[in-house]
């Protein structure tokens, strides 16, 4: 009887253990040379929650110091990479009066990014599926950046009322001409081909051959970045961005997005519409004029003084930016566009301002204020770890 109730207790943990790892949020896969994380919240998009950026931080912390682990992958379960922050569990914890929680998350997450930028070991981000907002973030600025035909990228953080982060002033500001600015300003799609062809990505390859290249990724003996490169070439293809892409418009958004500011965008962009025989500026404009105001505007500052700033540079001026939002000293937008197109559902924001007229200069200048006294800025080790970038 003894031995019975010891052998159910026995199996039970086995199967609370292998429950718990089925559910969580991060799992891992143990390789030869290698490690790989995965994002496990395939119902919600794999959108990254606090305990997620923690267990990735800690992770990546603890493989970089291991001498049997050569290089690390990132990847997602489900038909996502990353679709960016958990927006809806920010909004709930800000209406429950928790700011503290979520400047320990953005605090977190900023580290993350950093240490994925300057990580002393080879990276493989295989960004298969949705990767929007800061799933760019944590996969960008490592060495390899895989991307497929279900690949679709974006940073829709105006439309919430907030601003692409997670380092994202620094990789879209130095995109070709000032395709960053018309990212970031419209939330506009870009799928694997362009990516590659724009220089977000390093690789491509069909979602069909990735199993392929995760196998001749987990049997590599070595950590010889030449040696991934070849297993991440070996089933790629030679791509090209079609006739309709975007990145075929590239004259146009330069000549109007290379404005100083929103309203001198908007301008250019209706100047355009009149004279254009498709209905694609007109499309541009509609999207602009649905998402804040206030965003557009702390958003092409950001994008443009992250054109001479480092990686721990544009992640400080982030942090500024994103613990101004939270604070709602000058304006509610964030958790108004949460609620409107996450919550709700109803797709009616309040933008306070209303209109790009209200929004005053030192409005946007609050956001990029240095934090004061009693609110540390955001520190990173630079003087140990350079960025890869």
């Amino acid at each position: 009887m003894l031995y019975m109730m010891i052998s159910r207790t026995r199996s039970l943990k086995i199967i609370v253990y292998f429950l718990g790892f089925y559910f969580s949020s991060v799992l891992v896969e143990g390789r030869a040379k290698s490690r790989a994380a995965i994002l496990n919240r395939p119902s919600a998009l794999n959108a990254l929650t606090a305990s997620m950026a923690a267990r990735l931080k800690r992770l990546y912390e603890s493989w970089e110091e291991n001498p049997d682990i050569g290089f690390v992958l990132m990847k997602g379960n489900g038909r996502a990479f990353c679709s960016g922050v958990d927006t809806v569990a920010l909004h709930r914890l800000l209406n429950e009066g928790k700011v503290y929680e979520c400047k320990r998350f953005f605090e977190t997450l900023y580290k993350f990014v950093y240490l994925q930028g300057t990580y002393l070991k080879p990276h493989v981000a295989i960004l298969d599926g949705i990767t929007m907002g800061c799933g760019g973030g944590i996969s960008l600025p490592g060495m390899f950046r895989l991307v497929t035909d279900k690949t679709v990228f974006s940073h829709p953080e105006t439309q919430l009322g907030f601003h692409p982060d997670a380092g994202a002033s620094f990789y879209l500001s130095r995109l070709p001409g000032y395709l960053g600015e018309y990212l970031a300003l419209t939330g506009d799609k870009l799928n694997g081909v362009e990516m590659i062809a724009c220089g977000l990505a390093t690789h491509y390859c069909l979602n069909a051959r990735l199993a392929w290249i995760e196998e001749r990724l987990g049997n590599l003996m070595n950590d010889d970045p030449a040696a991934i490169d070849s297993s991440l070439a070996q089933y790629g293809d030679l791509v090209y961005p079609d006739r309709s892409s975007i990145l075929r418009r590239i004259d146009t958004i330069d000549k109007c997005f290379s404005h100083d500011t929103v309203e001198e965008i908007i301008d250019s962009l209706e100047n355009e519409a009149a004279g254009a025989y498709d209905d694609w500026c007109k499309t541009v404009l509609r999207k602009m004029k649905e998402a804040s105001p206030l965003s557009l505007k702390v958003t092409l500052r950001s994008i443009r003084e992250g054109r001479f700033q480092s990686l721990d540079q544009c992640l400080a001026r982030e942090y500024r930016i994103s613990l101004a939002w939270i604070s709602k000293s000058v304006s509610n937008d964030f958790t108004e566009g949460v609620r409107a197109r996450l919550v709700d559902n109803d797709f009616a924001p309040k933008w306070y301002p209303a209109s790009l007229e209200e929004v005053s200069k030192d409005m946007v200048e609050y956001y990029f204020t240095p934090l004061g006294e009693l609110e540390p800025e955001l520190v990173l080790p630079t003087s140990l770890r350079e960025p890869y970038i």
